[in-house]
């Protein structure tokens, strides 16, 4: 398996809420063509370690820490979809990728579909792994003071690193998969401060700023102006949880719309599988990747 090199580059900023910012990404050579691995909300890259290794042998391959997120520059705004859409236009500029595949999980997804959308010439294809179709605004009673109840993030910072691995190892969805991968994984989100606590690399006030460009953006808009095939991966689980319900009626709602709205749309269901995709199934996700990023033209 290849092992990763973590790169750096300064983008001028030249879109809106620009001005110059460092971003870090993970590249795992490779080649081919490229293809651009975007992690979802509060993650960072390294949410692809587990998948990218299955796909460069075939592919270029890179991810990116978006910004406010991992080792990137972490600006006090600039998180609208033309703001982090412009970072990507940028780096695939400053890397030399031109038409990647953009793959994006969870909000990652939302900013690949549009980026796509608003620039049909710039991507070839797009894989959205459980997130990008989702309209938060379109379920019922999801006013932004709901969205800013129910969807914040836990108050980690602060939080004793032990206690939190305690914790971390304990949380339903990652249970069956911890290992020290999946550990490192998890740790490259914080930065661990001397007195052995926790800070979350993405601030509360930027993961709300986030929160409200998702709530804001309407995703069943942008199918229309899609230029390039795309391939839908939501996860689908059986849980007694009634929110997992209203999520899952709210997935197939979304993907409704985008076959009858994009005749470049496919959809591939990943059974019994969490949201975190890249963790759980990293080889039958890249398999997927693969076979939708190589068959195109």
């Amino acid at each position: 398996m290849p092992s990763p090199s973590d790169g750096f580059v300064d983008l001028p900023g030249r879109h809106p809420g620009g001005g110059g910012l460092r971003f870090h990404y993970r590249d795992w050579g490779g080649e081919g063509r490229p293809l651009l691995l975007l992690h979802g909300l509060a993650s960072n890259a390294r949410i692809w370690d587990l998948t990218a290794p299955y796909l460069a042998s075939r592919f270029r391959i890179i991810a990116l820490d978006q910004r406010g997120h991992g080792l990137s520059d972490k600006p006090e705004g600039g998180y609208t979809f033309a703001e982090v859409a412009g970072d990507l236009e940028e780096l695939l500029e400053a890397l030399g990728l031109e038409r990647p595949v953009i793959v994006g999980h969870s909000w990652g997804g939302n900013v690949a579909l549009q980026f796509a959308a608003g620039r049909p010439h710039q991507t070839s294809g797009i894989v959205l792994v459980d997130g990008g179709f989702l309209e938060i605004a379109a379920f019922p009673g999801m006013t932004w003071e709901r969205v800013q109840q129910v969807m914040a993030p836990p108050p980690l910072d602060g939080m004793k690193l032990d206690a939190f691995l305690q914790a971390a190892r304990s949380w339903p969805e990652l249970a069956p998969m911890w290992s020290d991968r999946v550990r490192e994984i998890v740790m490259a989100n914080f930065e661990v401060k001397d007195d052995g606590s926790i800070r979350p690399h993405l601030s509360r006030d930027n993961h709300m700023r986030i929160l409200r460009s998702m709530w804001e953006q309407r995703p069943s808009e942008l199918w229309e102006k899609l230029r390039c095939p795309a391939l839908l991966v939501p996860a689908a689980r059986e849980s007694p949880d009634p929110r997992n319900a209203m999520w899952m009626e709210g997935k197939r709602r979304a993907i409704d719309i985008a076959l009858q709205k994009s005749p470049s749309v496919r959809v591939l269901w990943m059974q019994d599988t969490i949201h975190d995709v890249p963790l759980q199934r990293p080889l039958e996700l890249a398999a997927a990747i693969a076979e939708f990023a190589g068959g195109l033209p």
